[in-house]
């Protein structure tokens, strides 16, 4: 079955992985910065490559360090370095999910030990190794990456992740490792029904949920394994529709794992996340909320997903008449980003609340397709502008002649414009927000493009 295949960028610290990351999604980073509050650390993403999709994780440097007592002159020559366990362990964690790996070094140093040990790694994991020699910026001194051919991982290219040069190369021998797999832009579904995936943080109780779900419907459809590496899907009936559950099994704890490497488990939430219409965000309320958390959000958000914040654990929280105003005003804050989620206060141990989960998740749903008349859309539209003028930019005063909603799940609104640049971030904030008092979009994103119309001219 074709999907989007993981490419995993792995390397030392400093040879450009961000660089070569911020170039393949360039593009669509640029779309997804038109959400206002989005400006999140972030860990992978999406690109296009001869029409099909990828998704890109770059997984920090591996890095080296000289253990205290050791003065040597070459602190990288063999038996006076080590690497930092947890560092080295985010990359296996990328390489184990990943579908093709590039491993990045840097061109004009060469070889280090650091990029042996790297190398020896990406060997023991069998997949696809295509090693970008980064910072050859001039085409004649191509000829000094030769040298990395004697790692014994892939294939060598001479790139230039900030100018761009040999990058195309790079992503055509990508595409040709996982052609088999690639998922190219398709049809909408034709079984057409909710999909919901719990996705959070390990020991956040997201299997316990879903066989809390599946026990108090009982009417259990089918088991079977899912699409996707760790995920398992079960489906069942309510309210007399077929509802998908899509359980993250593979997010578990590994010992004991530092925050750094943590939030890869991020990686295996996002094929759930691909797949579903409404993701269920698990948070522990005992640990309470973490940067972790804030990035399978932001991922949930990216992906144009529906979302609904479920708080476990509330039953073992030592609370008194402040906690539960206190926490959701924290929740609020910490995930301000995100559009207007429903917040659940549940126990998945004592059964509390649990009930409120397929209803609230099915209302999500539904505004997830809601359709806005025109007619209605435009009086939004002219009410806001009477209570809100548009703002100037220099002697030019944006205007907005009217809208109308193209697409659903989610969303998009269409507005056309004298000039979409004189279109702030604030007031498109502004007409979003008078949109969602009016339509239920709970926890839905709403697209919202303005297209400059011809013959607009201003006065």
């Amino acid at each position: 079955m074709s999907r989007k295949p993981l490419v995993a960028l792995v390397g030392r610290p400093n040879v450009g992985k961000s660089s070569l990351f911020n170039r393949l999604v360039g593009e669509r980073m640029a779309v997804t910065d038109e959400i206002p509050g989005t400006t999140r650390d972030r860990l992978a993403a999406e690109f296009e490559w001869r029409g099909a999709l990828f998704r890109v994780v770059d997984t920090g440097g591996i890095e080296v360090y000289q253990p205290k007592g050791t003065r040597d002159e070459n602190p990288l020559s063999e038996g006076s370095i080590e690497f930092v366990p947890q560092i080295k362990a985010q990359a296996l964690l990328a390489v184990e999910d990943a579908d093709v790996i590039v491993m990045v070094t840097d061109g004009l140093t060469g070889i280090t030990a650091a990029d042996e040990e790297i190398a020896e790694i990406l060997r023991r994991s069998e997949k696809p190794v295509i090693v970008a020699a980064n910072k050859i910026d001039h085409f004649k001194k191509t000829d000094d990456v030769v040298e990395f051919y004697t790692l014994g991982v892939g294939e060598v290219f001479a790139i230039s992740a900030i100018h761009g040069a040999g990058v195309g190369d790079l992503l055509d021998a990508v595409y040709n490792s996982v052609q088999e797999i690639v998922e190219m832009p398709a049809e909408p579904e034709e079984d057409q029904h909710m999909r919901i995936a719990i996705v959070g943080r390990p020991n956040v109780g997201k299997s316990s949920l879903v066989n809390k779900l599946l026990g108090e419907e009982r009417v259990i459809v089918s088991h079977h394994a899912g699409t996707t590496r760790d995920a398992i899907d079960s489906e069942l009936m309510f309210h007399g529709e077929k509802v998908t559950l899509i359980d993250t099994a593979g997010i578990r704890r590994r010992g004991k794992i530092t925050p750094g490497v943590e939030k890869f488990s991020v990686i295996r939430s996002m094929d759930a996340v691909e797949r579903c219409d409404v993701a269920l965000l698990m948070i522990d309320a005992v640990e309470g909320i973490t940067d972790q958390d804030a990035h399978i959000a932001g991922y949930i958000l990216d992906a144009g997903k529906s979302i609904v914040l479920i708080v476990n654990k509330w039953d073992a929280l030592e609370k008194d008449s402040h906690t539960l105003h206190e926490f959701q005003q924290q929740m609020k804050d910490r995930f301000n980003f995100l559009p207007d989620p429903p917040i659940l206060f549940i126990s998945v141990l004592t059964g509390q609340r649990i009930h409120e989960v397929l209803e609230t998740a099915k209302e999500v749903y539904e505004g997830r397709y809601l359709r806005v008349p025109t007619s209605a859309l435009n009086k939004i539209l002219r009410d806001a502008m009477h209570n809100h003028t548009p703002p100037i930019r220099g002697s030019r005063r944006l205007k907005i002649l009217y809208a109308s909603q193209v697409s659903t799940a989610p969303p998009l609104m269409l507005f056309h414009v004298n000039d979409p640049k004189l279109v702030h971030f604030t007031y498109r904030r502004y007409l979003e927000n008078q949109i969602r008092r009016e339509f239920p979009f709970h926890g839905t994103p709403i697209r919202m493009s303005f297209r400059a119309r011809e013959g607009i001219k201003d006065k």
